[in-house]
């Protein structure tokens, strides 16, 4: 098979805020993956590239004060790198890819969660020539009461996960505003149900993308 015969990979992200699941469910979609025999790339934002992990621990550890503005940039950075060295390669290769939080994620937490505007968020990515769009984006959501409360118990928390109440309810409601502007990408799937309920929603989510895998 040429170059140029071979059938671009699809491109499947998780979002949601913190204490959704976002890692136990990435297992699971790997494993469908796996199931399905198809050849993918796992990767996360912020990070994915030597470079972009440098900056994840600068986004998420820094000491003292960060510019709202600096966050987003820095974000923006990794994002570049991560498309044009790991993603967009993988996609042409064939190959699907699984990423742990994408654009969106910026446009609900700097955008409407640091409140520096969606459209701000947006324009700087189309800016920097970051205009790929995932094919399918599975968003875990519940309360941000009950996800704050997972996530405390998973220990010290990181300097974004350290903000209040009202920045992630201004994050939550932009991602479901998401949701209702691109109902045919961004699928949400209610995350306070028992774990085999909320995988058996992403199965049947995924279900058509894998099937049509299996017939090419």
């Amino acid at each position: 098979m040429t170059q140029d015969s071979v059938i671009r990979g699809k491109f499947i992200t998780l979002e949601g805020l913190e204490g959704v699941g976002k890692t136990t469910n990435r297992t699971f979609v790997e494993g469908l993956l796996a199931q399905a025999d198809i050849s993918y790339v796992g990767t996360r934002e912020p990070g994915g590239t030597e470079l972009g992990e440098s900056l994840r621990n600068l986004v998420l550890h820094a000491g003292g004060q960060m510019l709202d503005e600096t966050e987003l940039l820095l974000m923006a950075a990794s994002r570049v790198e991560h498309v044009a060295q790991v993603i967009e390669p993988a996609l042409q290769r064939g190959q699907w890819v699984l990423c742990d939080r994408f654009l969106d994620a910026s446009i609900a937490y700097q955008g409407a969660g640091r409140q520096l505007g969606v459209g701000r968020v947006v324009t700087l990515h189309e800016l920097i020539g970051v205009t790929i769009e995932p094919d399918i984006t599975l968003l875990l959501d519940m309360p941000v009461e009950v996800g704050l409360a997972r996530m405390a118990a998973r220990g010290k928390p990181d300097r974004i996960e350290q903000e209040g109440l009202a920045f992630f309810e201004r994050a939550r409601a932009a991602y479901l505003q998401r949701a209702a502007d691109a109902p045919h990408r961004v699928k949400i799937v209610d995350a306070g149900c028992a774990l085999d309920v909320v995988q058996a929603a992403i199965e049947k989510i995924l279900h058509p993308l894998l099937i049509s895998a299996r017939s090419v």
